[in-house]
């Protein structure tokens, strides 16, 4: 582990005057806005459009050429954890590509059909992206960034610079480079078990994505002398539970499709090297009967036969150890590593459909699927976007840890939940026992859904009064394994938005921004256009929920930290009732929280009053098909016309069933949503 911090720009310009030295680049005169937010990412995207939408200038700038970061780079295939989790403008976004696709929700997409929902943020709050702008330098006055220059990233170097001022600033990048150009602290790697009181951070050799054993890591098998085959390091193990610099492994979630009209054939890439999947030619011998492309990847199909594919078991998509210098390297070092990843993406794609020592079924597996025409058309039908899994992480006000993910330390300032296992890529490949082994994979959960604090967002006053992190946030290695999913990051970016407008309203620093008042702020306008999102009553809720007969709570699946379970083995009838309460007069379509699990009845006995009549809206089990990395489904159980109060109620019985019956939320949404 190692903290960082760098000198602001007035530092340097300081330096300059007293030297007499004048820099031959100046940039323009700075461009002004309340709000200026770095890295057009999902997490970017919403904050833009939260802090416009809340009457505020915005400057979006993107160091690339690419809108959205993972959520249109070939993460469709959404790591949820758990919906409770997934709020406000992150979870209308679904919900907008759940009306693009015909349903209620979609958590599972194509790339460009993300990226069209994020440029419709931007459009209807009228924010134009800055695109290929890195920062070079902030420039601070005191504790507060006062402006930033930003070189031309196509032309690095060259005199095309641009400068821009702002009151608040929010970095919502992957790497945290405005972040640290501010002087703010920062960790690189992983921290020791020790310093945090944690057990799943450090070094860890687990099974999971691991190499069997027997593997040789000799170029000739038997004999060290000979060297190591590539991708396997000649660093010795350390310690379990000990701390470094290194950081998970990074990959390309890869979109192929299947379909002929649609496809262009993967073929040989410049650079490539066989020599680089020699460990994967002794994995495919030593288990010879795994035949399968979903041996050797997540291979998650998408809409309209396309994939999101992504790192499975020994040797996969992950470019093991090839990334630690990533975080704190030069813009130029990036771009190598960036382009070795590519390289090896689609050298593995290639060796896989091509190489005589790969299994023949395997071959022709591979062979029916290619790049996809209507994906990535402006940069060859790749994705522009690295998954950068990791890279800075902030030291702010508050770290979070493994002990607030496990539930035994809460934070009472939560401005976005979090409900993923904690969850770490492999590190390094080693010699373990004259063995090749991977390092670094941990995979702890489930989790139930868990409050991030605002503190983690924010840097310690005395290094920085004007910034916000929702990104790169202040975590131990293995708590931001749990918490940096993509629609997290947009919860936070909403978050952080909101936080910055207080800030800015109040004249004071981020710092001093009352917590519970934005809580409530964000709870009470989760659209950030006034309008009602929706009206959830979870089984939690102890006064909007009756019961009759014995229920039992459970975890398992649920929506939230817990649900009801009936008494199968209980003759008398058993209700649960939902009472919510309606905000407005309207129509508002009525859902049922469905967490498909074994043994439940074939019907769910479900009745809906709307305050003068009862209506049947009982559903089949067999109906509902729950999909992607999730526990359950939200099901209409119709539409309604409701009067504004508590009249209104969802009833769910044991009558007449024949298996178990779970009891777990009820939600209204406005049907113009």
């Amino acid at each position: 582990m190692i903290i960082k911090k760098v000198l602001g720009f007035s530092i340097c310009i300081l330096a300059s005057i007293i030297s007499g030295f004048r820099p031959e680049v100046r940039p323009a005169a700075a461009e002004q806005a309340d709000v200026c937010i770095y890295g057009a990412t999902a997490s970017g995207v919403i904050a833009a459009y939260t802090a416009r939408k809340m009457g505020k200038t915005v400057i979006l700038i993107e160091p690339g050429g690419h809108l959205g970061g993972m959520t249109s780079g070939g993460l469709g295939q959404t790591d949820i954890g758990n919906k409770y989790a997934i709020t406000g403008l992150s979870l209308d976004f679904y919900r907008r590509l759940g009306k693009h696709y015909g349903k209620f929700e979609q958590w599972i997409f194509e790339p460009h059909v993300a990226k069209k929902y994020l440029q419709q943020y931007l459009d209807e709050a009228g924010i134009k992206v800055t695109y290929n702008r890195r920062i070079v330098s902030a420039q601070k006055d005191r504790q507060a960034i006062a402006s930033i220059v930003l070189e031309n990233s196509e032309k690095p170097g060259q005199a095309d610079q641009m400068q821009v001022a702002a009151k608040m600033f929010i970095d919502c990048s992957y790497e945290g480079d405005l972040m640290a150009k501010a002087g703010v602290s920062y960790v690189v790697g992983r921290e020791a078990n020790s310093d945090y009181n944690e057990t799943y951070n450090g070094v860890q050799v687990m099974e999971g994505h691991q190499l069997p054993h027997g593997i040789d890591p000799y170029k000739v098998p038997g004999k060290p002398e000979s060297g190591l085959v590539w991708g396997v390091s000649n660093e010795k193990l350390a310690p379990a539970g000990s701390g470094d610099k290194k950081v998970q492994a990074y990959n390309y979630r890869i979109c192929l499709t299947s379909d002929p009209a649609n496809r262009i054939d993967i073929t040989r890439p410049e650079g490539y090297d066989s020599t680089r999947y020699e460990l994967l030619v002794r994995l495919m011998r030593q288990q010879p009967n795994r035949t399968s492309l979903h041996d050797y990847f997540i291979w998650s199909g998408m809409p309209n036969k396309k994939t999101d594919i992504n790192n499975r078991n020994g040797f996969s998509s992950d470019m093991i150890g090839m990334n630690h210098a990533y975080p704190d390297a030069d813009y130029a070092t990036r771009e190598k590593i960036i382009r070795e990843h590519e390289v090896y993406t689609k050298g593995l794609l290639y060796f896989i459909g091509h190489d005589p020592r790969v299994p023949q079924e395997l071959r022709e597996s591979m062979l029916k699927w290619g790049y996809p025409r209507d994906e990535y058309v402006e940069t060859g039908n790749w994705s522009p976007q690295l998954y950068i899994r990791e890279a800075r992480r902030m030291v702010g006000e508050l770290v979070m840890t493994q002990a607030h993910c496990q539930g035994k330390e809460t934070v009472n300032d939560g401005v976005g939940m979090a409900a993923y296992q904690m969850d770490s890529h492999n590190i390094q490949r080693l010699v373990v026992d004259g063995q090749a082994r991977n390092e670094g994979n941990v995979e702890i959960g489930p989790l139930w859904p868990y409050p991030v604090s605002y503190r983690s967002i924010i840097p310690k006053e005395k290094e920085c009064t004007n910034l916000l992190v929702p990104v790169c946030l202040s975590a131990t290695h293995i708590a931001y394994g749990s918490i940096r999913m993509e629609p997290v990051f947009m919860v936070l970016g909403q978050s952080a938005a909101a936080a910055a407008v207080m800030a800015i309203d109040a004249k004071v620093p981020v710092q001093k921004v009352d917590t519970q008042k934005l809580i409530a702020k964000l709870a009470a306008d989760p659209l950030a256009t006034g309008k009602i999102q929706q009206v959830v009553v979870d089984n939690e809720n102890k006064t909007n929920v009756k019961t009759t007969g014995n229920w039992q709570p459970g975890k398992r699946g649920s929506y939230g930290p817990s649900l009801l379970l009936s008494d199968s083995t209980g003759k008398t009838v058993q209700t649960v009732r939902f009472t919510p309460v309606v905000p407005a007069d309207g129509t508002y379509t009525a859902y049922y929280y469905f967490a498909k699990q074994p043994g439940l009845s074939s019907k769910y006995p479900i009745t809906f009053f709307d305050g003068k009549n009862s209506r049947d809206a009982s559903l089949k089990t067999s109906d509902i098909v729950v999909v992607g990395q999730t526990s359950g489904e939200w099901v209409s159980i119709g539409t309604y016309a409701l009067r504004k109060g508590n009249a209104a109620y969802v009833e769910v019985s044991t009558k007449g069933a024949d298996g178990q019956i779970l009891a777990d939320a009820v939600m209204l949404v406005p049907q113009s949503n």
